[in-house]
């Protein structure tokens, strides 16, 4: 026994050792969205989406049983980017998410390809300045392209009939901000217009801080278009819509998209004068058809709405769905197949990834386009939907039929 005894002693400290080691490094993510400024609510969302994602990967372990950490930076506006990048590379952080807005997109893509940082773009939709797509730049949500083509695709081809007209004799007009946002969602839409050879009789660009609505809308007026579609921001997509209304624009149909025409907040402000209007964005929770999901996304999807609520009191919007899934992305499918958390590791899995679409919760899967293309980086499986305004203050999915909440009511715009 006495012998016995030492090697207990023994064999009790090394547990005791054992049990408090060093806990596992962390794997730190920085995470800049505007959680403040005029694009705070929904980057607010699309952040809290990215902490819930965060939080589920770490009640399952984390990554290789290393937690999570998002090491937060408020980027109220694209000015600010560069110096959020800068902060997180200076403190070690060279994975980075973002960023909701794509006027702060667009620059912290360029600092953090300029600082060797990949940078994981959630749900900005506008083009990408600088180098990088593909290298270290990589975008899970569809880009303004994709919304801009997919607009003039529904009204073409499935709501064209339905007014009893054909799409070639359908009058296109656009009417966009002049931002990296606007461009890019309209350049989507010209580009469908030019490969289908339909008519764009109007094309205009306009600043959203200096402009007048009344003036816009007579321009589109004067070209007579039967179809208007506009890349908005929420005050200024209102105030157009609600001078077509006061000069009585006579429109077979009317479509939007992100940040303006998709939003809650669109159809409350405008009331009965939404009804009809039509808009090309990502869904949010309630706005898919889950059983358009694979059944792992469908369950995940009701856990991470559970959590989002208990965290924050209501379901996820299109841009909190847009963060957890991008974020989900990154931290189940991409991070555990890197050889290391180096950037060009990440980088290196992320192009080897492959998802079958409708494996994430709001649709997509992933296939990211290489390196050296128009659109590399760009997430090849991104899914997109069509709204339409059904009645005051509601809003349901037409379009696609697996993801669709309601059929197609095809009716024409208020005026």
């Amino acid at each position: 026994m006495r012998l016995l005894r030492p090697l207990v002693l023994l064999l009790v400290l090394l547990l005791v050792a054992a049990c408090t080691g060093d806990p596992p490094e962390p794997v730190r993510v920085g995470a800049i969205y505007p959680l403040s400024g005029t694009q705070g609510m929904g980057g607010i969302d699309e952040y809290h989406g990215v902490r819930v994602a965060a939080e589920l990967v770490n009640a399952e372990g984390g990554i290789g049983g290393r937690p999570i950490v998002l090491d937060q930076v408020d980027v109220p506006e694209a000015a600010a980017a560069p110096g959020a990048i800068k902060a997180l590379a200076d403190r070690g952080v060279n994975l980075v998410l973002g960023s909701y807005g794509s006027t702060i997109s667009s620059p912290a893509a360029a600092a953090a390809a300029g600082h060797g940082s990949l940078f994981w773009e959630t749900g900005a939709v506008g083009k990408l300045a600088g180098p990088g797509g593909g290298d270290l730049v990589f975008r899970v949500a569809p880009t303004g392209g994709l919304l801009g083509r997919g607009a003039i695709r529904f009204v073409a081809d499935q709501l064209a009939p339905k007014l009893g007209r054909k799409a070639s004799t359908l009058r296109f007009a656009i009417a966009a901000v002049d931002d990296v946002y606007g461009s890019a969602v309209a350049d989507g839409a010209r580009a469908e217009l030019r490969d289908r050879g339909l008519k764009a009789v109007a094309d205009l660009a306009y600043d959203p801080r200096h402009y007048d609505p009344a003036k816009v809308v007579a321009r589109i007026g004067a070209a007579r278009p039967d179809v208007l579609f506009v890349v908005a921001y929420l005050e200024d997509g209102v105030a157009l819509r609600r001078e077509q209304v006061r000069q009585h624009l006579p429109l077979l149909a009317s479509i939007g998209t992100s940040s303006s025409y998709c939003m809650p907040a669109f159809g409350a402000l405008l009331g009965h004068d939404a009804v009809g209007l039509f808009a090309s964005d990502k869904p949010d929770t309630h706005g898919i058809n889950p059983t358009g999901l694979a059944p792992d996304a469908r369950a995940l999807l009701t856990r991470a709405d559970a959590a989002y609520r208990r965290a924050n009191g209501h379901s996820m919007s299109a841009a909190a769905l847009a963060g957890f899934s991008g974020a989900w992305a990154l931290f189940r499918y991409v991070l555990p197949a890197a050889a290391s958390q180096a950037p060009a590791d990440v980088a290196a899995a992320a192009r080897r990834t492959r998802v079958p679409a409708g494996s994430l919760p709001n649709g997509s899967g992933l296939q990211f386009a290489p390196p050296g293309g128009a659109d590399a980086g760009a997430n090849l499986r991104a899914a997109s939907v069509i709204w339409e305004w059904t009645k005051v203050n509601q809003r349901q999915v037409t379009w696609p039929p697996q993801f669709a909440t309601a059929p197609i009511a095809a009716l024409r715009p208020t005026r």
